[in-house]
């Protein structure tokens, strides 16, 4: 009897620390999220203000006194944001398509076939990451200089087709898929490609979801290299635009807020509509963990 009792005892008192550090953890966790939503919601405030509001007072005001619109329709006016819109879409579009299947081709033979050197070449894929950008970023420019392709979207999309961070994410990918599978499609007749593309592509929808929503967010988010590369404004991304909105309303804050959120929207959009592949990459990672 003293055994049973003591035995629920425990179970409560294990009970009552699952529950304290589930509160703890997601105490920590709303925390973080309100922090982290602060300035989008005061982005989404300043847009949405008149021009007789106060943006910049202590304690900060969230809510408008009126809600208007007049901002998104003065930035919409002003500059082609639909031809900017368009620009950035036909960037993205690039910027997500080819790294999925170049970074998919570097990665299969990596993760499905045995060769000598193997191990060694994925080292070398994955250093690269450690090479800073700025380093790297003359070299390129004068590659894509003397092949003629300054001025032009080739310039832009080339530099991204394939990434070292695609490659290790597909390679992971494709390790996760049992190698029954691969045998029992070779028993079958099937040839390396037949394989790759029928069988195993299909098989990482969770692991291209998300390297689709990286390259998405980081063609979207493409400012440095436009800027470099183009030359005519017609060409403009958003990102481009929204800097030619800054330097010609530097004073009005509604306006630069408005235009940010007209470009921030597809990224949000985009990521509601794939954040379940993080989720399900990340569970069949852990799962074979």
């Amino acid at each position: 009897m003293s055994q049973s009792i003591a035995s629920d005892s425990s179970k409560e008192g294990f009970n009552r620390r699952k529950i304290i550090n589930k509160v703890i953890s997601y105490s920590i966790l709303i925390l973080l999220t309100c922090i982290t939503i602060i300035p989008f919601l005061w982005t989404l405030s300043v847009s949405l203000k008149g021009q007789n509001e106060v943006i910049f007072s202590i304690p900060p005001q969230f809510l408008p006194e009126t809600l208007t619109l007049e901002n998104f329709i003065t930035v919409w006016k002003t500059l082609p944001i639909p031809r900017y819109l368009l620009n950035t879409v036909i960037l993205t579009f690039f910027g997500v398509i080819l790294p999925l299947i170049f970074c998919s081709f570097a990665a299969y033979p990596l993760a499905r076939m045995k060769f000598r050197g193997m191990n060694v070449i994925f080292i070398l894929i994955i250093a690269t990451m450690m090479i800073p950008n700025e380093v790297t970023m003359i070299p390129v420019y004068l590659v894509i200089d003397m092949l003629g392709l300054m001025g032009t979207y080739t310039g832009i999309i080339i530099t991204g087709a394939i990434t070292p961070l695609g490659i290790f994410l597909m390679r992971q990918g494709f390790q996760e898929i049992p190698r029954e599978i691969e045998e029992s499609a070779v028993i079958d007749g099937a040839n390396v490609w037949q394989i790759f593309w029928s069988l195993m592509f299909p098989m990482v929808k969770p692991m291209l979801g998300v390297l689709a929503i990286l390259c998405f967010i980081s063609s979207w988010n493409n400012f440095l290299w436009p800027l470099l590369i183009l030359d005519d404004q017609n060409m403009y991304p958003i990102t481009l635009g929204l800097y030619k909105l800054q330097g010609a309303f530097s004073a009005n804050t509604r306006l630069i807020a408005a235009g940010a959120l007209i470009a921030l929207t597809p990224v949000i959009v985009v990521f509601v509509a794939f954040q379940r592949y993080f989720i399900e990459a990340a569970y069949s990672s852990s799962v074979k963990g």
